[in-house]
């Protein structure tokens, strides 16, 4: 059997002072290639989990693996390279290097990978056709600093960034949520066909119920999450 991009097993997480978990996971799999939706509520710990696994947060008990990498007891330079040579990651509040250019931003990534250094001939070509593809196509935008793009551009230009030197696993927090509803379908048929082409997994996350006819297999958080259970009863 192909191993799963992510398996998670008797994940256990509370914020310091919390009076109990916000995250009560048995068992989530990833499988590679596969497109899924998670949906929660505002506070529910999606983006918490997403930090799991990405190897920002670690768990106090259970085990997060990410292409077989531990990234539960990985020290955390071993988390950071894991992340920089397989994941892409649209970060909620984009963390875009303001002073940069647009292609400068999306070129990051192989900056700090060997690994996508190699699957990439010309690094500001591959960005500028990511970019074209999530509608930007203008050279005269491509060279602004980001800090003076409009927020849905800047929501395009943090997708390319995740995009390039084809990472294993591309995590998306909210990554629509400024965008209309014709330019958000788009977006998410265009970052599934990257994530195909380079064979990546796509873990999208949304509180929007709707969006889930877009991908493979639709979680909601709640229903794996022992934590919120608990709450409920």
């Amino acid at each position: 059997m192909t191993q799963p991009v992510v398996d998670i097993s008797g994940l256990s997480f509370a914020w310091p002072g919390a009076d109990a978990p916000l995250l009560d996971i048995e068992h989530f799999t990833l499988a590679a290639g596969e497109r899924v939706f998670l949906r929660g509520p505002s506070g529910s710990g999606k983006s918490t989990l997403l930090g799991l696994i990405a190897g920002v947060l670690t768990p106090q008990d259970g085990a997060v693996h990410v292409l077989g990498h531990p990234m539960h007891t990985l020290s955390g330079a071993r988390r950071d390279r894991v992340r920089a040579d397989h994941l892409g990651i649209i970060f909620q509040l984009f963390n875009l290097v303001p002073y940069l250019s647009v292609v400068q931003n999306v070129t990051l990534p192989v900056r700090f990978s060997e690994r996508r250094r190699k699957t990439i001939d010309d690094p500001p070509t591959e960005a500028r056709r990511l970019l074209a593809r999530l509608g930007m196509q203008d050279e005269a935008l491509l060279g602004r600093r980001v800090i003076d793009l409009s927020v849905g551009q800047q929501q395009r230009v943090a997708a390319a960034r995740a995009l390039i030197g084809a990472p294993n696993l591309v995590i998306a927090d909210e990554p629509t949520s400024a965008l209309d509803s014709d330019a958000r379908d788009r977006f998410i048929e265009l970052l599934s066909e990257e994530a195909a082409q380079s064979g990546a997994a796509l873990l999208f996350v949304s509180h929007d119920r709707s969006l889930a006819s877009h991908f493979q297999r639709a979680i909601d958080l709640g229903e794996i999450n022992r934590a919120t259970n608990r709450e409920v009863a």
